[in-house]
């Protein structure tokens, strides 16, 4: 376990749970979409690198979890929470926002943990199969952004909405939250994918033979 990049996962979380949406017009999908993205895309990896190898790695000895059920399970999260009519219970509702962080979290913590944690064993197949599970995850999220960002009329409310102080229609809040979700979605798993694949090429080990004349 690494302590200090647990704090910094800790710190994360703490701002986002406690700083951000308490205290942010939750009907804003764009304010939505900064915890969410945080959520997954920042807090979850730092805890996986700092849980990665640890007593606390769920995914070590656990053949089943595997990247690319991961990125399927979050992509069911991700996808069912965004169904409008899922939205407007999470903003009416403390209890259900509250299950609805949890869940973010969770899938976001099992899918790097089981692309970045395992047993040293299997730690260098799991990176290979990182690899696509985070591209895949990439492209789920690039789409449900894109979808967002160019749909024609607002999915989610009708009037306006205070977005970190700025106030703005429903139509150009879903459209700012789904381009959120597109560039994090994007450069994050993306970025992630491309990390793991470039080291499982520096592991393999240099060719040092000489040739025969």
């Amino acid at each position: 376990m690494t302590p200090k990049t647990l704090i910094i996962a800790v710190a994360v979380l703490a701002i986002l749970w406690a700083g951000v949406l308490p205290f942010s017009d939750r009907t804003s999908f764009t304010v939505h979409m900064v915890v969410h993205m945080g959520v997954v895309a920042i807090a979850a990896p730092l805890f996986a690198l700092a849980l990665s190898g640890s007593q606390y790695d769920f995914s070590s000895g656990s053949a089943w979890i595997t990247p690319l059920l991961a990125s399927v399970l979050e992509l069911f999260a991700v996808w069912g929470w965004h169904v409008p009519a899922m939205r407007a219970l999470s903003e009416t509702s403390v209890v259900v926002a509250a299950i609805e962080q949890l869940v973010f979290f969770g899938a976001g913590l099992t899918l790097w943990l089981a692309c970045l944690g395992g047993g040293t064993a299997d730690r260098k197949e799991r990176r290979l199969a990182g690899v696509f599970g985070l591209l895949f995850t990439s492209m789920h999220m690039t789409l449900l952004g894109a979808l967002l960002a160019l749909a024609p009329r607002p999915l989610y409310g009708s009037g306006e909405v205070s977005c970190f102080g700025v106030s703005l229609t429903a139509t150009m809040d879903q459209h700012a939250g789904g381009v959120v979700m597109l560039l994090v979605g994007a450069i994050v798993y993306l970025g992630g994918g491309i990390a793991l694949l470039a080291g499982a090429l520096e592991e393999k080990a240099p060719f040092t033979g000489k040739l025969r004349r």
